[in-house]
């Protein structure tokens, strides 16, 4: 019978050392006796040994993200290659973090592995963090004896894909941001300083120009109805959310849809290109044959419509087809990669070529970005000032024409009295 796994906790120690001098510090074990026996060990004499106590607001520690799993990857590489022993260089990357939620995880799958345990099955104790691709690299570097250079090829992997999400996210938070702040200030125009302006002219008595009525009707339907419509469009947002999540169908549509938006679409297509070329590089080139490769990567581009071709393309494969042959009966691959994949099949250097594609698509879209936030910049401004300026020229349009009306009469008045 299998006893059941005592969960790492961290303890906080004091002790002296032989010449008497205090020291302290934080130590990962399963229970207080055996961090006393490691401090023994070190020729410490432990006083206290406590639990590290959980602090009261942002103990938790804050979600891990793909970095976080990129940077893990390559600490991890860089010691494995130095020599550092597997469980040492678990050591030092947890006392290293910041984050308690990555800490915990790192000394869990660190205790599992000292429990006998290989890594690849550690890591499978945590499929959120790391997905199919990432464990079935780690399962081929074990097995064939070269773990280091697959976790190098692993963190590449991730610091290129997190690059290229990072620059996309970029290119599109910025306009969106803007956009919002000022959908944000034109509406506390609308509903709150508009209203102002017409309780002014109202007290005149005098007729408004057509655009500044335009302009107060818009006010008195967002006073009268914005709050219906601010509900509307979140619970569209969350609503298509929810749809892309639950449908497949729909997930596909939305996909293909932002393949074809222009300038956007061609950037996405180009970074779902070199994510298929590079997950499938790296896992061929670690000995993973390549049916089952494909069958990493149909869940790894990132696009629907790209997962959904390597699918078809494994399964041409599987039957004797050729890879180049299989990616062209796809439709979904220009015709650059497919005589790539056709060279690199010939020469027997498939992953090199693949990697060669990757690279220039990774490229192309840094540059495609870069020109998209370049260009974005004006258009926002220009956006901007049309929408601000609109609702100013619609408020000074009446005080002009009122002034118009005044100064006769005040001329006529000063007439009268001469």
């Amino acid at each position: 019978m299998a006893t059941p796994k005592t969960e790492a906790t961290v303890f906080l120690w004091q002790g002296r050392d032989k010449r008497g001098t205090k020291l302290k510090g934080q130590q990962i074990a399963s229970s207080p006796n055996l961090v006393r026996a490691e401090l023994r060990r070190q020729g410490i004499n432990p006083i206290s040994v406590k639990k590290k106590p959980k602090p009261l607001f942002g103990g938790a520690g804050s979600r891990i993200t793909p970095k976080d799993i990129a940077v893990f990857s390559r600490q991890l590489a860089t010691m494995l290659k130095s020599g550092v022993p597997l469980v040492t260089a678990f050591q030092i990357i947890s006392g290293g973090l910041k984050n308690p939620r990555m800490r915990t995880m790192v000394d869990k799958i660190r205790a599992e592995v000292e429990s006998g345990s290989s890594l690849y099955e550690a890591l499978q104790q945590h499929p959120v963090q790391f997905d199919e691709l990432y464990i079935n690299l780690v399962k081929a570097g074990e097995s064939a004896g070269v773990l280091d250079t697959i976790l190098d090829d692993v963190a590449t992997h991730k610091e290129r894909i997190e690059s290229i999400k990072g620059k996309i996210k970029k290119a599109l938070y910025y306009p969106a941001a803007v956009i919002a702040v000022a959908i944000i200030v034109s509406s506390i125009l609308l509903i709150y300083v508009i209203p102002q302006f017409e309780g002014i002219f109202q007290s005149f008595g005098a007729d408004l120009p057509a655009f500044t009525k335009m302009v107060v009707n818009a006010s008195r339907f967002m006073r009268e109805n914005g709050l219906w419509l601010l509900i509307g469009i979140v619970g569209s947002f969350v609503a298509l959310i929810m749809a892309k999540m639950r449908s497949v169908k729909f997930a596909h549509w939305i996909d293909r849809t932002s393949l074809k938006i222009p300038i956007v679409g061609a950037i996405l297509e180009q970074a779902a290109i070199a994510r298929f070329c590079r997950t499938l590089a790296i896992t061929f080139a670690a000995g993973v044959p390549l049916v089952d490769a494909l069958q990493i990567v149909s869940g790894a581009t990132g696009n629907r419509v790209f997962d959904l071709a390597a699918a078809k393309i494994r399964e041409d494969v599987a039957v004797g087809h050729q890879l180049q042959m299989a990616m062209q009966q796809v439709g979904v691959f220009p015709n650059m990669v497919i005589q790539m994949a056709a060279i690199g099949e010939e020469a027997g250097s498939l992953d090199e070529m693949l990697i060669k594609v990757a690279e220039a698509y990774e490229e192309e879209v840094s540059n495609a970005v870069d020109a998209l936030s370049s260009l974005l910049e004006p258009v926002i401004i220009v956006f901007i000032g049309v929408i601000v300026g609109t609702m100013v020229i619609a408020m000074y349009l009446p005080i002009f024409k009122m002034a118009a009306v005044i100064e006769p009469t005040e001329h006529l008045a000063s007439c009268w009295k001469h």
